[in-house]
């Protein structure tokens, strides 16, 4: 494949996204920071934050396998326009009177549902086109373009939110979707050829995603304990609006500040990891980012509730986004190049699953006990939580490496 070739064809792909995800995100930030104005409350957006992420827990081991059996370009496409749809739809009914906060949720959890079969099928194109040898350096562009768009939709949605009336807002979603569909049709993507004999029954397919985790015991140990790290982390990322307005008593144009810089973090960090050639401890780098993350945790729960412990939040925050990335870029990385791509859907999707299973436990948590000890105080606990799982992880991890390479020897 030549390399001019298969740059054009994903950097093409990755526009359309990134123009998608910039609508995405502005909506996203609207509708959190409406509920946030609106409700005044830890569970109410822990709810929101549990309607994203339930349909990834219960649908994701199931949806991999039919993914890894559709053409995967025309599952991405209905899955953006399924949510350009949900978009419109909310939008007039903000038009005709006002939704509720159920209405919005159940908007949050429809949307979450195509991505579902969205992210995972992105995830399995990458490496249908990108050379392996290119893959760290590919997945570094996509979360550089990423992180812009996450910079740009916050800002984006803060200004909108204050010129504009909301039903307008939702309708960047429907545009985003539209661009993402159109740079994504005219590209040739790769079937994944599979004889009669590659298809068996559903369920065993199932196990067949399973047992890839089975068969590589350090990858195991390090996705189980990032199952526990993510109770702690994931349920953050939907309070940061809620620690700007209730911890620091700041306004949308604070909280689109913290997210700009939490976004700004990821696109330096998902800079110089794409300037690096060689990865050969992709795992441990994944690890390693845990560890950089608890530290953020424990500095923003420390945060004075004052103009300088803001700053000190935005800091903490942006070094968080940056150590993220050196979570997501090379264990990304590592399954696209150990995975056999018939059945890189059911992985990722699983993936994807186990993961998202940690967030309604987190946000079980991190609601109530965000009202009773206070917000700040439980970024501070999180953080260490989070620091003793991985310094754990770091064990088991050489633990599981040494046995696999006596196996092999």
């Amino acid at each position: 494949m030549e390399k001019q070739q298969w740059r054009k064809k994903y950097l093409t792909i990755l526009s359309g996204q990134t123009v998608s995800l910039i609508g995405s995100s502005a909506v996203q930030f609207a509708l959190i920071w409406w509920l946030t104005n609106e409700s005044k409350s830890a569970i109410m957006l822990s709810l929101a934050g549990l309607s994203s992420y339930l349909p990834q827990m219960i649908l994701g081991p199931f949806v991999g396998v039919w993914l890894d059996r559709l053409k995967r370009k025309y599952v991405v496409i209905f899955a953006d326009l399924f949510m350009g749809l949900v978009a419109l739809g909310l939008s007039i009914w903000f038009l005709v009177g006002s939704p509720g906060y159920l209405v919005v949720i159940a908007a949050l959890f429809l949307r979450s549902s195509a991505n579902v079969f969205h992210t995972p099928s992105i995830q399995a194109i990458v490496p249908l086109l990108v050379p392996e040898e290119e893959l760290v350096k590919a997945n570094s562009w996509n979360q550089f373009l990423q992180s812009g768009a996450f910079m740009l939709g916050p800002v984006l949605g803060a200004v909108m939110f204050a010129a504009m009336p909301i039903w307008l807002i939702l309708l960047t979603d429907l545009i985003g979707a539209i661009a993402a569909c159109l740079t994504l049709w005219i590209v040739e993507v790769p079937d994944v050829p599979r004889s009669e004999e590659s298809i068996q029954h559903y369920l065993e397919e199932l196990k067949d995603g399973f047992s890839v985790f089975k068969n590589d015991p350090p990858m195991l140990v390090v996705m189980i304990f990032s199952f526990f790290i993510m109770i702690f982390y994931l349920p953050l990322g939907i309070l940061f609006p809620l620690m700007t307005n209730v911890h620091f008593e700041l306004s949308a144009g604070f909280a689109s500040i913290v997210e700009f810089c939490y976004a700004a973090g990821m696109m330096i960090s998902a800079f110089l990891i794409g300037m690096k050639k060689e990865w050969r401890e992709k795992l441990l780098a994944a690890q390693l980012s845990n560890v950089g993350l608890a530290i953020t945790f424990i500095g923003s729960g420390l945060a004075p509730a004052n103009m300088i412990g803001y700053w000190m939040f935005v800091f903490f925050c942006m070094l968080m986004g940056g150590v993220g990335n050196l979570y997501n870029i090379p264990f990304t990385s590592y399954l696209q190049e150990t995975v056999a791509p018939e059945k890189m859907g059911r992985v990722f999707s699983l993936f994807g699953s186990v993961m998202s299973a940690a967030m309604p436990i987190g946000l079980l948590l991190a609601g109530p006990m965000s009202e009773k000890v206070g917000i700040a105080k439980w970024f501070l606990i999180s953080g260490v939580l989070v620091l003793i799982f991985s310094l754990l992880c770091l064990v088991f991890y050489r633990r599981a490496k040494v046995k696999n390479l006596s196996k092999s020897s």
